[in-house]
């Protein structure tokens, strides 16, 4: 199961084809990771994208001939436009320009790249980079819902700081996030019809009007896992506390703080879910008394006296409506017996349980190593894994369970 997920690109033929954005740089990387994971990519360029990015880089990468302009006299590759997309699996334009969307919105073939693009019978991804005034332009925009109206794939560029100086919507989408959408070309849809509900982050527990009580999660495992179940056609609902990263898109987004605050979003959404995954990390307590203004130091009592947070997940593994359901446990001591125990006082299906004490593992952290408990008795351990491979795989044993049910529901 771990190497069908993490091959999924192995042996795929994909064209990757760069344009003149600051952001080529980044299609090595892409290009790197790509081959990392087994695909065979053959990489055409635009003229402009030579200023950025020598030839030599990409060829060396991919072990292949790259093709940027067949009818130089010094080009000696025996790849023609045509040839390069014989076979294709998939094809990827990261970045792509305002200028290479609208030649391609509008059919235009006047150089290497532009004229392999007409001759494709492969889905096609396209990942823009650009300012953020350029990628708002109305002409920019018709451009893209007119490719979206034939198939063609968008994968939104990100908000932040761009080449130019300024701050907007423009940045090219990170590589793992390319990727994923990448991979999922190549993912069963078998959650298509599906509504599955992820929680994710932390919550925070007032004091007074400027402390609380909280946690260091980041979010990043919970919001891979909604993106990975999108990947699989899943209509999602991501409830989460306060993060510093962006929701998957796509997902359908409800922002809460407090765990009284997700409690009430979880239950609101609860019963019109198939499946439900709880990979929060809920506060457990709450300060009985929280004052609404700022608890001067010299005034702060000795003692801060706590109280229960509702037990979410309990509340669901006992309600009489039966989604799958899933929990997470993080753990420091006996994880196998706490992750068993937490399934059957919880009444889940699966519990995904990993080790706060291991390196590159658990909060604030790229990668992850778990291990996934069912209740047919199967026990799944991981390696060390970028959290965004652990959420797929992770996805894969929810729809693998549901499989053996029959059914996307318990039975009651």
């Amino acid at each position: 199961m771990i190497t069908e997920l993490n091959d999924v690109l192995a042996g795929k033929r994909i064209l990757l084809g760069v344009s003149g954005s600051i952001a080529a740089y980044k299609a090595v990387d892409l290009l790197r990771k790509l081959r990392e994971r087994g695909a065979e990519v053959r990489v055409s360029m635009t003229k402009h994208a030579s200023h950025f990015v020598s030839r030599l880089t990409f060829e060396t990468l991919s072990g292949l001939p790259l093709l940027i302009d067949e009818f130089a006299g010094g080009d000696k590759t025996a790849i023609g436009h045509i040839e390069i997309t014989d076979s294709l699996d998939a094809a990827l334009i990261a970045p792509a320009t305002a200028n290479i969307i609208g030649k391609i919105a509008s059919g235009i073939a006047d150089d290497a790249l532009t004229s392999a693009l007409t001759a494709l019978e492969c889905p096609l991804l396209i990942a823009p980079a650009m300012n953020n005034r350029m990628y708002s332009n109305p002409i920019v925009q018709r451009n893209i819902a007119s490719l979206k109206e034939i198939g063609v794939r968008f994968i939104e560029p990100e908000k932040g700081n761009l080449a130019c100086g300024t701050t907007g919507q423009g940045r090219l989408a990170e590589t793992d996030r390319i990727i994923g959408e990448l991979s999922s070309l190549f993912l069963p849809q078998d959650l298509a019809g599906q509504t599955v509900l992820v929680t994710a982050g932390p919550t925070r527990e007032a004091i007074d009007a400027v402390r609380f009580i909280s946690n260091p999660s980041t979010g990043k495992m919970g919001y891979a896992v909604a993106a990975a179940a999108r990947e699989r056609g899943a209509d999602v609902i991501l409830v989460s506390g306060p993060c510093q990263i962006d929701p998957p898109i796509g997902v359908k987004f409800i922002p809460v703080v407090s765990a009284g605050e997700m409690h009430a979003a979880v239950l609101k959404q609860f019963p019109q879910c198939d499946i439900v995954i709880m990979a929060a990390a809920v506060s457990d307590f709450k300060p009985s008394q929280v004052s609404d203004r700022k608890i001067k130091k010299d005034e702060a009592p000795d003692l801060l006296k706590l109280e229960r947070t509702p037990d979410i997940l309990k509340e669901l593994g006992n309600s009489a409506i039966k989604p799958i359901l899933v929990g997470f446990a993080a753990e420091t001591d006996d994880l196998e017996r706490n992750a068993l125990r937490k399934m059957k006082d919880k009444n889940l299906d699966m519990v995904v349980a990993n080790d706060l004490l291991r390196s590159e593992s658990g909060f604030a952290v790229d990668t992850n190593a778990v291990t996934i408990f069912d209740r047919s008795g199967r026990r799944q351990e991981l390696p060390t894994m970028m959290k965004s491979d652990a959420a797929r795989i992770i996805i894969n044993s929810i729809v693998e369970l549901a499989k053996e049910n029959k059914s996307l529901h318990r039975s009651a």
